[in-house]
């Protein structure tokens, strides 16, 4: 009985750490920035469509589109995968089709495009067109069409685009425990350590107070027999007597 009761206090233990664990665990993991906007997650990323009054669609160039994201980069694609993501989400933004900013810009050390971050371009989504590009390079910016999801050139400076759509990692956007819910996971912990303490200790002494009892139990030196065993032992020995 009693080893059962000291199994059951360490499961309780063991619960009750788990419990704080997963706790402290939730709190580590903090998907998507907590700054007031709405952010979808995808996969691993989180996404912010900025959008506008609305009456209105409004307007950005592709440096305006830059501080809207507040730090953040712009929307890079990297499969075909976060291309659909982004068409298939656009509509619960945005009515009609809008044409989203890329973070993408012309690197003159590759002559190639890249992304912001110094990241290739791996995938591409290009619109069907056999008409060669009249921008110059270094004004070459890239759009994309959220009812098609194709991608276009058009120019960094002279273009107005009305779709903005702000990306981070999201383990970038994971955010430390505060040091109230540490110290409370902490004192937590110490005060179910120390109560299994105090109950093993009772329990340890209460084994160790039965065994010295039973060592130290009273065991008289003789036994004082009752009036009828007392009788019998008389009448034997007058038996015995010649």
């Amino acid at each position: 009985m009693e080893s059962l009761k000291k199994s059951h206090h360490l499961g309780s233990l063991l619960c009750c750490v788990f419990v704080l664990c997963s706790h402290l665990k939730l709190a580590l993991a903090g998907d998507c920035p907590a700054d007031g906007r709405t952010w979808v997650p995808f996969q691993n990323r989180c996404y912010h469509f900025v959008h506008g009054d609305e009456d209105r669609i409004k307007s950005y160039t592709f440096d305006r589109a830059k501080t809207l994201c507040l730090g953040f980069e712009l929307l890079t694609i990297q499969s075909a995968e976060e291309n659909d993501f982004v068409i298939n989400y656009s509509p619960k933004v945005w009515k009609g089709n809008v044409n989203v900013w890329l973070g993408m810009y012309y690197d003159t050390n590759s002559e190639d495009m890249m992304w912001f971050g110094e990241e290739p371009v791996r995938f591409t989504n290009w619109e069907d067109s056999s008409s060669p590009s009249d921008l110059v390079p270094i004004d070459t910016c890239v759009a994309l069409h959220s009812n098609s999801g194709k991608w276009e050139n058009v120019s960094c400076l002279d273009e107005v685009e009305n779709g903005v759509v702000c990306e981070t990692d999201q383990k970038e956007a994971k955010h430390k425990p505060s040091a109230l819910l540490s110290a409370l996971v902490i004192l937590s912990v110490v005060a179910i350590m120390g109560v299994s303490a105090v109950i093993w200790f009772l329990h340890q002494k209460h084994n160790l107070g039965s065994t010295i009892l039973t060592a130290f139990e009273y065991h008289p030196p003789f036994r004082v027999l009752d009036t009828d065993q007392a009788g019998l032992v008389e009448a034997e020995e007058t038996d015995s007597v010649p």
